[in-house]
């Protein structure tokens, strides 16, 4: 098919899927705008790289000094969200409080800016960090929070995945690159094959979970349609996967949805001790081959140094750091360190910019205290997202799986680094899961007073929380 008809099919097809999934009573506030913006960019490239006027890499000097176009479109972003922030901070005070180990993660990043050799770098991605949750408390203080994630995920979705087809296929200049190696790997609306993988994963998990509840509504007149819409996008995630290859993804998706699937059916609702078993069955089988038998991936054809990242995890650990505090928040690779790395002979022509490892990540910028840090806020995380799987399983297991998908990603890839979607839906699913155990709890007889209104951003403590049959949130006066 040549380019341009491609284009103009895959432009109506695109419109075809948002008129699918169409909602008679959508309703979305103007302020969506500001992290939905943030989301597609997160999740596919910084505005200079579409454009094609992103500064070339092979130098050290490109991560310290950023692009001033895209820092300035961020800027406005943050100032944007605060702004929406600050007007609602009737409903982020109580999130807040309930997220403490998140808050002092952010608090020991901002005091790590201290002893960075470059301060005035690590405090502007500081920012930038600070922007990814203000992101997260503009989507969660809407009057119907996951109402509205389903509508970004859906949204977003219904645009990343078929723009990444078409990328792929037709304009390979944008959508694919050239490896070392000399061949060509799919990056679609990303910038590398991992990246696009890792949105397959958590976009598809998403995906998954709804199409899963719109097929057990069998009474929505809208259901063959939205079927119709999520089938496509998860058919062209499956064909992304398969083009870019990316394991972990692939791994993470089956194993994380097979849990969220599983978690929902009406025998282990009851029984969180049945998910628990399932969550160290799907580590057990993801840490297995990579830390203990390693001839697991040669059996499979993979490389048992997972394409050098074993090599690489071991030259980090070596490096001459404070083992306590670090090098500073996102301050490892920068200046003449990371020239040094890339002057390595394993490295020649390989510009490496990440530990391809959370954990390690986090220990080069901060330290086994935020190492700490990071493990204190999955801990808490995961017992959020369990009691909220308790009093709501349907909610509890779309966190579930996110919260999987981010565990996954953290073993060779940096998750918990600034404005990437596994760090970004961190956050979201630690979070949202606080606000689904609070808002149960409220809706209890004899809670539906000023604490109530305090949640949900009343006016008076006149209204309350309520869930249809078809789990959709609504809000009615008492």
């Amino acid at each position: 098919m040549p380019r341009a008809v491609a284009t103009v099919v895959y432009a109506v097809g695109i419109l075809g899927l948002f008129y699918l999934d169409r909602h008679e009573d959508s309703w979305m506030s103007k302020a969506l705008w500001i992290p939905a913006v943030w989301l597609f960019l997160t999740s596919s490239r910084g505005v200079t790289l579409w454009l094609g006027i992103a500064p070339p890499r092979g130098s050290a000097d490109v991560y310290v000094e950023g692009s001033p176009i895209d820092m300035a479109i961020l800027t406005v972003l943050v100032i944007a969200a605060l702004a929406v922030v600050i007007r609602r901070m009737d409903r982020v005070g109580p999130l807040l409080r309930k997220n403490g180990p998140i808050l002092l993660f952010f608090a020991f990043c901002a005091v790590s800016v201290l002893w960075s050799d470059f301060p005035f770098v690590a405090f502007k991605r500081w920012i930038k960090s600070v922007g990814d949750l203000l992101m997260v408390l503009v989507i969660l203080t809407e009057p119907d929070p996951m109402g509205v994630l389903k509508r970004l995920i859906t949204r977003l979705g219904l645009i990343l995945f078929p723009l990444s087809v078409l990328l792929g296929k037709y304009y390979p200049l944008v959508g694919r690159r050239l490896t070392n190696s000399w061949t060509e790997e799919i990056t679609g609306v990303t910038t590398q094959k991992n990246s696009l993988g890792l949105i397959c994963m958590l976009y598809g998990l998403g995906f998954l979970w709804l199409l899963h509840a719109v097929y057990l509504d069998r009474a929505n007149p809208s259901r063959t349609r939205r079927l119709a819409a999520y089938g496509t996008i998860l058919v062209m995630i499956a064909w992304l996967l398969a083009e870019c290859n990316s394991t972990t993804s692939i791994a993470g998706l089956i194993m994380a949805g097979g849990v969220m699937l599983l978690a929902m059916r009406p025998s282990l609702v009851l029984k969180p001790a049945a998910v628990h078993m399932l969550v160290l069955a799907v580590l057990f089988v993801a840490l297995f081959p990579i830390f203990l038998d390693s001839s697991v991936l040669s059996a499979v054809g993979k490389d048992p140094t997972l394409t050098g990242r074993t090599e690489t995890w071991r030259l980090l650990l070596s490096m001459p750091i404070n083992p306590w505090v670090g090098t500073g928040f996102e301050s490892f690779w920068l200046g003449d360190r990371l020239q040094a790395l890339w002057s390595l002979k394993f490295y020649e022509n390989f510009y490496i910019n990440e530990a391809h490892n959370g954990y390690i990540e986090v220990y080069l910028n901060l330290g086994l205290i935020g190492v700490s840090l990071i493990g204190l806020l999955l801990l808490t995380a995961y017992w959020k997202i369990i009691a909220a799987f308790r009093r709501n399983p349907e909610r509890g297991a779309l966190l579930l799986g996110f919260f999987l998908a981010v565990l996954f990603e953290s073993i060779t890839e940096a998750a918990f680094r600034i404005m990437q979607p596994a760090w970004i839906f961190l956050l979201l699913t630690s979070i949202a899961a606080s606000q689904v155990i609070a808002l149960e709890e409220v809706a209890q007889p004899g809670n539906e007073s000023a604490e109530c209104a305090q949640w949900i951003g009343a006016e008076s403590a006149a209204q309350k929380w309520e869930w249809s049959d078809e789990s959709e949130l609504r809000i009615s006066a008492r």
